[in-house]
């Protein structure tokens, strides 16, 4: 059990100095002056610190992306420490590039793993190729059965996707549709956005021939070059959720003030770190031409970006916590400050300096320095 104490509150809206009691995991109580008669609570003074949700991020290679360069930029794996430092409480784990070397088994186990260390961590089938990696052998098997599974994984409008028709991408979107209906899951698919000609026009001539929601269709990396960046401008007001990636150029800070600029709805924008893929730049013909590693601490570092730019923290928030929980289904649990919430929270300072972490209810770092690791760091 945990009670922390005068803390001031962003859950994300402003709730006030008030103390937050923790117990088995979930919020249970947020009010002023709790001073619960138990033993064994472990007192946090909060006075001079910022309560705010545990970041969400929705992309994150988790077994490690890459492999473009040869078997040496195979990018390793993250580690619980990893995640807990960028202030992630919740990771969605996913494929890449490579479903050769990598799998969605190594991908399921290592979810596993993260769950057990501390954090809560979900993840998807597929990969970028429209023979879609799987473990039953059916995307909806994989939804409805395998924890913890929740969506599917596919590229598009990138040399290095398999280069999907309309109606492979139908089947595909479709049968996560069905199986999370059944699951209780989002069941939605993530579309790795490439610099490809058709950008979001693929996305589109689905949606004018079948009959599936546009919330369905979730398209990552989108604000990687202009035209796709001005495409997602319709996909916004037309009701669909996309994602910002943490990435030089148009940074998520910048896409968002601008999509405002254009009275667009900000509420289904998602910002995500992609953190253990590679970035990755190609030539003309194609060739590989520089390679590296991202990182899952741009997510928290492009929230400060946000409030040092004059947004508020209310303002800032809702990008990395309630848009996101809400886009993967889990906004009934995780993205918010609220009793009976799982208790995922971040104790900052003035400085925005993460002095605690706290998922599931257990401190996973804390002011004197310490950081949970992982089992083999």
């Amino acid at each position: 059990m945990i009670l922390i104490k005068n803390a001031k509150i962003y859950s994300p809206k402003f709730l006030g100095k008030k103390d937050i009691f923790i117990c088995n995991g979930k919020i249970v109580c947020i009010a002023e002056n709790l001073e619960p008669n138990l033993p064994n609570v472990k007192v946090i003074d909060a006075s001079n610190l910022v309560a705010i949700p545990g970041l969400i991020d929705k992309h994150v290679h988790i077994t490690g992306g890459g492999g473009e360069g040869g078997f040496k930029t195979r990018v390793p794996e993250i580690m619980l420490s990893n995640l807990i430092e960028a202030g992630i409480t919740t990771a969605v784990g996913l494929l890449g590039t490579d479903s050769t070397t990598r799998s969605v088994e190594n991908l399921v186990a290592k979810a596993h793993a993260l769950n057990d260390e501390g954090i809560t961590c979900y993840a998807h089938t597929g990969a970028y190729s429209s023979k879609t990696p799987t473990i039953t052998g059916e995307i909806e098997k994989d939804i409805v059965f395998v924890d913890p599974i929740i969506g599917t994984k596919l590229a598009i409008s990138d040399h290095r996707s398999s280069s999907v028709s309309k109606d492979e991408l139908a089947h595909i979107v479709s049968a996560g549709r069905v199986a999370g209906m059944i699951s209780s899951k989002s069941g939605h698919t993530t579309l790795h956005m490439g610099d490809g000609k058709k950008g979001l026009n693929l996305i589109y001539e689905v949606l004018n021939e079948y009959d599936i929601p546009i919330t369905l269709f979730q398209p990552t990396h989108v604000n990687r070059n202009e035209e796709l960046f001005k495409q997602s401008f319709k996909f916004i007001k037309d009701g669909g959720y996309i994602d910002f990636t943490c990435m030089p150029g148009l940074t998520p800070l910048e896409a968002v003030k601008r999509v405002k600029k254009e009275n667009l709805p900000t509420n289904k924008i998602t910002i995500s770190s992609d953190g253990f893929g590679s970035y990755s730049s190609y030539d003309s013909d194609g060739n590989l031409l520089k390679i590296g590693i991202a990182s899952v601490k741009s997510l928290y570092e492009e929230f400060i970006n946000f409030v040092k730019d004059g947004f508020s923290i209310e303002e800032a928030l809702p990008y990395f916590t309630t848009n996101v929980a809400r886009s993967v289904a889990l906004q009934n649990r995780k993205g918010e400050i609220k009793e009976n919430f799982d208790a995922d929270i971040l104790l900052i300072d003035e400085k925005f300096e993460i002095k605690f972490v706290v998922a599931k209810g257990e401190i996973l770092k804390d002011d004197s320095g310490f950081i949970k690791k992982g089992t083999y760091e």
